[in-house]
């Protein structure tokens, strides 16, 4: 794939820094440099409404004490994952189609990809949290209160998103041990692991297997949790007396339903395309990469703030509209 994109002199000059401080180039959409500045305009408007969106939620829930409830800790959690992954990729995103500087050296690429990837490790494990909270709520309702509590929410929250950036440093640290050949040119407009550790000019069995298993053992078991807790959901939902209780209890599922889609079906192409679509065209590995960073943390808070009626009722105050009732998120 490095041969498909056109270099200018200056990025030339790369292959030759020394491995004890190497420099990869990132590109944006190979090809297109001339209309960068118009390229990023949908970038940008991505970026100020997952930076907006999640800072006002945030917002919104720190300055309310009547949110200061299980529930909402929750959303916190991942509208502070969704800002952490947006900020992730700004800067290099911005340097790329403002300023044209393409050069990133190998430390400032491994503190990128920790924070991208840690922050999407984190956002799949606020999404199995809530799924055991939506699962707890439906299956066991009279025993909510007592089970799930404040201090327990954010104990386990705490305890469960920080094992994947735990498990992310050896890792990440890895690289720093490798020498890396070529032209040393990555496909995205930010640094992901997947990418660079193909530019080793060295054996690297155990950065793949050991990422294969960080991945399978958090964010693919994940999934696999989730799955399980709606399965249990539709167990419930199926046994409740009335077609209006059934419906009632599934809508309080539709916002994390949502999230959950949009969070994993672009992760699981991506994965998909990095392993197996090694000749698939570039515009695929483009797509994805970029659906899987940006879109989740846009609609997020897009998605909670229309399904959520107490954050619906704030953000109704603030503008000055018509009251709008309150309730549990659906």
């Amino acid at each position: 794939m490095p041969a498909q994109y056109p270099l200018s002199p200056q990025s030339m000059l790369l292959s030759n820094i020394t491995q004890f401080s190497p420099m990869f180039y990132l590109t944006g959409f190979p090809g297109l440099e001339a209309i960068e500045h118009w390229i990023f305009i949908p970038f940008f408007l991505m970026y100020l409404v997952a930076i907006s969106g999640n800072c006002l939620i945030l917002i919104i829930i720190k300055t309310n004490p009547r949110l200061h409830t299980p529930m909402y800790y929750l959303l916190s959690f991942l509208a502070f994952t969704d800002l952490g992954l947006s900020v992730s990729t700004l800067p290099t995103t911005v340097g790329i189609f403002w300023f044209k500087s393409h050069g990133i050296y190998l430390a400032a690429c491994q503190i990128q990809m920790f924070c991208i990837h840690s922050f999407s490790f984190m956002e799949s494990s606020v999404l199995l949290i809530m799924s055991f909270d939506r699962c707890l709520a439906i299956c066991h309702p009279l025993r909510y209160s007592v089970i799930i509590t404040s201090q327990r929410v954010i104990r386990t929250g705490l305890a469960v998103i920080f094992r994947g950036p735990v498990a992310l440093v050896p890792l990440v640290v890895l690289l720093k041990t490798f020498p890396y050949c070529g032209l040393r040119v990555l496909s995205h407009s930010f640094c992901l692991h997947q990418e660079v550790i193909h530019l080793a000019c060295t054996d690297t069995t155990f950065n793949n297997l050991y990422g294969l298993s960080v991945v399978a053992f958090t964010m693919m078991l994940d999934l696999v949790l989730i799955a399980l807790s709606y399965g249990v959901i539709l167990c419930t939902v199926a046994r409740l007396a009335s077609q209006e209780e059934q419906l009632r209890a599934f809508q309080t599922c539709t916002s994390h339903i949502c999230a959950v889609l949009i969070f994993f079906v672009p992760m699981v192409g991506l994965s998909l395309v990095h392993r197996f679509g090694k000749h698939a065209p570039l515009a695929v590995h483009l797509l994805m990469a970029n659906v899987y960073l940006f879109v989740p943390p846009m609609l997020n808070p897009i998605i909670y703030s229309i399904k959520t009626k107490e954050i619906r009722h704030v953000i109704s105050k603030l503008l000055g509209l018509k009251k709008v009732s309150a309730g549990s998120w659906g």
